[in-house]
């Protein structure tokens, strides 16, 4: 694992190079150090989840097949291109959210030369993508699919990041729209496609398969996405955040965060009345009174409860799927994030 991690690293560094040498625009050594110090800052500093498991679900695919050198350098690429992506989201999600730390560190905005100057570096990450695929991939029979699948993508992150933020507008803070189906479709838009269908749906366009063929895949990943934003909603509250890198903000961002939800779904009518006075304000007593709450109607409990019935209906539908090699691929997903605690 160490192994493929210093290649995949290895890569990033080839694309980075490409990059800032890229011949569509005219270089200063300025604008040049610029973008490598934003890359350096915000594309390779998370776990790499997104982008090692393009390569790990072509290995699979392939059944236990050596990889070549140029198989081992492609993925890669499309692994990177996901951390691309990622990176370009979190960098404008940290300002619409006025986050502070991202990965444990300041996030990128907030530097002092930095600033607003965030919003264009983002748009900036965003037009890596095309880049890369086109210096890597133009020549593959598969190349109009995958840009067709970045951006269908990014469109469904987009739109469900809409629906994050008009949730949780000022001024209309309204808890009682807060669902379990509207929970799932900001967390099926916003992170599930892009954190979960798509490093697979690399991997089989890779594999010469075509994604219509597939819906079954993208929709168990889909569901596994979804099961990985609730621990991800539970983490804000629960996790420590010198494991989880970063202060959950959830309560008094106002989150439609599935705490809440089951919260609502659960509570009496005087604990409503608490949640209601208490939810979505910035000062600590009022998150420490959500937070006594949470812990009084035991949502530890009811969420050890549906992380184990998620696990088992994932399984069951994993193990209904009639290739092998692509049940290797959804297992080797839910292993990684199955009772996780970062």
């Amino acid at each position: 694992m160490a192994d493929l991690k210093s290649t995949f690293l290895n890569v990033y560094s080839v694309l980075k190079k490409e990059l800032l040498e890229d011949p569509a625009f005219e270089w200063s050594p300025d604008s040049r150090d610029w973008v490598d110090r934003m890359l350096d800052y915000n594309v390779p500093g998370g776990k790499l989840n997104r982008g090692l498991s393009v390569i790990d679900s072509y290995k699979y695919l392939k059944e236990g097949k050596e990889l070549t050198e140029d198989e081992i350098f492609l993925t890669s690429a499309l692994g990177w291109c996901i951390e691309w992506l990622q990176a370009y989201f979190l960098v404008l999600d940290d300002i619409m959210d006025s986050s502070h730390t991202r990965r444990g560190q300041p996030c990128w905005f907030r530097l002092p030369k930095v600033g607003l100057i965030a919003t264009n570096d983002g748009v900036l990450l965003r037009n890596h993508i095309p880049r890369i695929l086109k210096n890597h991939f133009r020549d593959k029979a598969y190349y109009v699919d995958l840009l067709d699948l970045f951006n269908e993508v990014e469109f469904q992150t987009a739109s469900g990041q809409m629906i994050d933020l008009i949730t949780t507008l000022e001024g209309e803070k309204d808890l009682s729209k807060y669902t379990l189906s509207l929970h799932r479709r900001i967390v099926q838009y916003k992170t599930a496609y892009y954190s979960f269908y798509l490093p697979v749906a690399c991997a089989l366009l890779m594999a010469g398969e075509n994604l219509d063929n597939h819906v079954d895949v993208k929709n168990i990943l889909v569901e596994m996405g979804t099961y990985f934003q609730v621990q991800d909603d539970y983490l804000d509250c629960f996790g420590a955040p010198e494991t989880i890198g970063k202060i959950g903000t959830d309560i008094e961002d106002f989150k439609c965060s599935w705490l809440v939800v089951k919260a609502l779904e659960i509570c009496n009518e005087e604990q409503k009345k608490l949640l209601h006075e208490n939810y979505g304000k910035p000062d600590p007593a009022n998150v420490a009174k959500v937070k006594a709450l949470y812990h009084e109607l035991n949502l530890q409990g009811v969420f050890a409860d549906y992380e184990s019935k998620s696990y088992e209906k994932l399984i069951a539908s994993i193990e209904a799927h009639p290739s092998k090699a692509v049940q290797a691929v959804l297992k080797s997903f839910l292993a990684k994030i199955y009772k996780r605690q970062k």
